[in-house]
């Protein structure tokens, strides 16, 4: 941790002399005239949105605040995710949509008190990730505020514009690490192709943008961070990023062009059967209108591809089943804010319903939620002694990932009977002194999955309490047949699958799901108790046993649970 503060404090420090060598020699710094091109925003727009910004309801990051005809720049927020929200400026796009001249006014009005008062200047206003958010959005809803303005509001737009990807442009040579120095890399590379008098400039972020990708996106098309929701939001930048340098009759850089080929086959990797990714490391709900909007630039529309092996995740099929697994070392410093202990855990669908899930997460809920969602209880995984398999610690004021598993082992091959995988992890060596090895076979039909858990003790201690856990998703009914030894699950699709456990006792307990469109949700979890010194080596099983009968009314799926007031739902 000493580590990453010396080296963040000494990037920063050199970011610090450029900037003043900058200000000393000013040659080479045209600032721009004109605003030449604004890109697409691609990101799902709603007009009646405008109508409450108008209103005084600013509805971001899961809550809402009245100003009561205050700026909202002056009002007490009501989470640190909605100001970044609100200094986002991501709100113009609903006003864009609206497309009224009310609209126009009231969004040039918020902007015009934003520039004027420098609020660019608060704590949370000027952080990188945020500012180039900012810069995004004001570059791709400029018509919005600039149609119908005179000549003073386009000049000052235009300087602030100007200044902010300045401003960004130097914060690369400081202390920008992570997903955050992408985010600014692209926002800054908007504003040079979008801006008069950039073209040096540009020339120049090309390559910076190119190895930045080169290092963040994987040869398999994964992220450093390993979370699906990152590969989204890139995306959602890089689509318009190449369509701006098309419109200008510039080539694109090659190293973006290479990115976007390698993560959109990714992306369909994690997609279930009802169109929903995969929860691991930090993801979400999924957003059906922007996955239909990436899929339609989808070119190659192909097959998702089976194995990643860079990303560390594998996808098994037979027929209409498929299972999502994560085999992955954790990742490692400020690519690690939002990872998961969450490896050899396992998604399984069966048609358009999924069966086990993770617990997700939640970006906005409580950061006491977050973190428990971060541990490897909330996954379909095996705990050991009630640890994670990754230890968790501030650094840098963020909860990153300091131990983890970094010896992680997968192998696959297809047999008669089905796809067989098995992986392993040495996440709890360090405390415990145990392998964790798990083997998953989905029969070739659709209709069995089968599994294994084997705990290999260097040193074996007089006991291992284990459990091997099974979130099922909040659609799914469970109940326990046979005196514990069977649980019977009925699925909204009218099909009936059974799971049992070499005869150990199972249990099924409250859980929770945190990537409901509507907000969390009450769920259940399947829970299998064993001592892995006595049993080091258990057996699972799902069996498809039919469609639902009569019989099976009292496993009529649950109806929606309102969302708690302490843990809102996502936008």
């Amino acid at each position: 941790m000493a580590q990453a503060a010396i080296g963040r404090a000494a990037r920063r420090t050199r970011g610090q002399l450029f900037g003043i060598a900058r200000r000393l020699w000013p040659f080479g710094r045209s600032a721009a005239t004109r605003l030449l091109f604004a890109p697409h925003d691609l990101r799902t727009a709603d007009p009646t949105t405008a109508a409450d910004i108008y209103a005084g309801y600013y509805a971001f990051a899961g809550r809402t605040l009245r100003t009561h005809g205050e700026s909202p720049f002056d009002s007490a927020p009501p989470s640190e995710a909605w100001s970044e929200a609100l200094f986002g400026f991501g709100w113009l796009r609903h006003m864009h949509a609206a497309n009224t001249a009310l609209a126009r006014a009231n969004a040039r009005a918020l902007v015009e008190d934003f520039i004027a008062r420098k609020r660019e200047r608060g704590e949370i206003a000027r952080r990188p990730a945020v500012a180039a958010r900012r810069l995004i959005s004001l570059l791709s809803h400029s018509p919005l505020l600039l149609e119908g303005a005179d000549h003073v509001f386009y000049d000052r737009f235009l300087r602030h514009v100007w200044r902010l990807a300045d401003r960004l442009h130097l914060e690369l040579a400081g202390a920008v690490e992570g997903g955050a120095r992408l985010n600014c890399l692209i926002a800054v590379s908007f504003a040079a192709i979008c801006l008069d008098g950039q073209d040096g400039r540009r020339r120049r972020l090309d390559h910076l943008l190119s190895d930045e990708l080169d290092h963040q996106i994987l040869p398999d098309g994964g992220h450093l961070s390993r979370n699906p929701r990152v590969l989204i939001e890139l995306l959602l930048d890089l689509l318009p990023l190449r369509e701006t340098f098309m419109a200008r009759g510039i080539e694109p850089p090659r190293g973006m062009l290479m990115a976007i080929e390698r993560m959109m086959p990714h992306l369909r990797l994690f997609r279930h059967g009802d169109g929903a990714l995969a929860l691991f490391n930090g993801m979400g709900t999924t957003p059906p209108d922007l996955m239909a909007t990436l899929a339609a630039y989808d070119d190659a529309r192909a097959r998702p591809i089976e194995q990643a092996g860079y990303s560390g995740y594998s996808r098994l099929t037979g027929e209409r089943a498929l299972v999502v697994i994560e085999a992955g070392a954790a990742p490692r410093g400020a690519y690690s804010v939002e990872a998961h202990a969450g490896c050899l855990s396992f998604e399984f669908s069966s048609g358009a319903q999924r069966i086990v899930v993770n617990c997700g997460t939640s970006r906005y809920g409580s950061a006491e939620l977050r973190q428990a969602a971060r541990s490897t209880a909330a996954h379909s995984t095996l705990t050991l002694a009630d640890r994670s398999s990754a230890t968790f610690g501030r650094v840098l004021g963020e909860m990153r990932v300091i131990a983890g598993p970094a010896d992680v082992r997968v192998a696959r091959q297809d047999t008669e009977t089905g796809p067989e995988w098995v992986g392993s992890h040495d996440g709890y060596r360090r405390g415990l002194g145990a392998v964790h090895t798990r083997r998953i076979l989905l029969a070739r039909d659709g209709a069995a999955l089968s599994g294994e858990d084997e705990v290999t003790l260097s040193e074996p201690p007089p006991n291992m309490p284990a459990v091997a856990r099974f979130h099922l998703h909040p659609a799914v009914r469970a109940s326990l047949v046979r005196d514990g030894e069977a649980v019977m699950l009925a699925l909204p699709n009218g099909e009936v699958w059974s799971f049992e456990a070499q005869g150990l006792p199972l249990s099924v307990e409250e859980s929770i799901f945190l990537a409901a469109a509507d907000g969390r949700r009450r769920t259940e979890q399947i829970s299998a108790t064993f001592d892995a010194v006595a049993t080091p080596r258990i057996a699972w099983r799902f069996s498809r046993v039919g469609a639902a009968g009569p019989a099976s009314a009292r496993f009529r799926p649950p109806p929606p649970e309102e969302t708690p007031p302490e843990s809102p739902a996502e936008p």
